[in-house]
């Protein structure tokens, strides 16, 4: 009790606090936008739930990783070197989820411009991506190994901007807790606009890309990554007013002054 106290009267514990419940919340939306398309693949009553468990898997991950700060530390001392560099176990990790994140992007797009690829059935063709078929326990299990990659890099980074334990507990809390509540509407969103699946997938594939070149040792400064992600979504945006405003207006509601009358009976 005395840590604690001790922690949260130091002014430099709360700016940490602040500044690292920020950071974990972007990290977090990494982890977002694969389990949002990944759960809209789902019938729509299984959903929810797979999203639960797998923000649920994300917070126990980090939590248990935190419990376990010495030993994430030294996931960072080299294992071995090839061509003067060295590769540690966090460097492995992030190397095998970029890859698994550029497989899984690419795979999805590929789903959805050539839907019926693998399934030339006229019940599938031009109705539904591929792979929409996937069970409930796959998707999960693609969830979970995508957080355990998120998580070491998320605990990664709370360590490197704070030495207070219980800060790092609660901003990664706080993080889950924002990630547990704009889930469902993100969720729906990227299933309502096809056009943002594919923004989407975009942007896995750059941070796929990015957890490679972090593992090959190529330091990408994430303000930059987020910055392209975040001028992306905007002019997305911009193309989405766009397109409504083209839209045709409604035909006036019947009884108004403009419908014709109705012939007598």
């Amino acid at each position: 009790m005395d840590y604690l106290v001790q922690t949260f009267t130091a002014p430099d514990a709360w700016a940490a606090l602040a500044a690292l419940i920020v950071m974990e919340v972007v990290l977090g939306i990494d982890n977002l936008i694969f389990i949002s398309i990944l759960t809209n693949k789902l019938p729509e009553h299984q959903r929810s739930s797979a999203r639960r468990i797998g923000i649920a898997g994300a917070l126990i991950l980090r939590l248990l990783l935190l419990g376990t700060i010495a030993f994430i530390v030294q996931l960072t001392s080299p294992l071995f070197t090839v061509f003067d560099h060295g590769f540690s176990v966090r460097d492995l990790i992030l190397i095998a989820g970029g890859l698994f994140l550029v497989w899984k992007a690419t795979k999805e797009i590929h789903g959805h411009i050539e839907p019926e690829a693998d399934d030339p059935s006229p019940t599938r063709r031009g109705k539904m991506p591929k792979g929409t078929g996937v069970g409930f326990a796959a998707v999960v299990t693609q969830i979970l190994i995508l957080d355990a990659v998120f998580s070491i890099d998320s605990i990664l980074t709370a360590v490197g901007m704070t030495d207070y334990l219980p800060v790092m507990f609660i901003a990664v809390i706080v993080a889950v807790i924002v990630m547990l509540i704009a889930a469902d509407p993100m969720a729906e969103f990227i299933r309502r606009h096809p056009t943002i699946v594919m923004l989407a997938l975009g942007f896995l594939l750059l941070i796929g890309t990015t957890l490679i070149a972090e593992g090959f040792g190529a330091h990408l400064p994430k303000g930059y990554i987020y910055a392209a992600m975040a001028f992306s979504a905007f002019v997305e945006a911009l193309n989405m007013m766009a397109r409504k405003s083209r839209r045709p207006k409604s035909h006036a509601a019947p009884g108004s002054a403009s419908e014709p009358p109705s012939s007598a009976s």
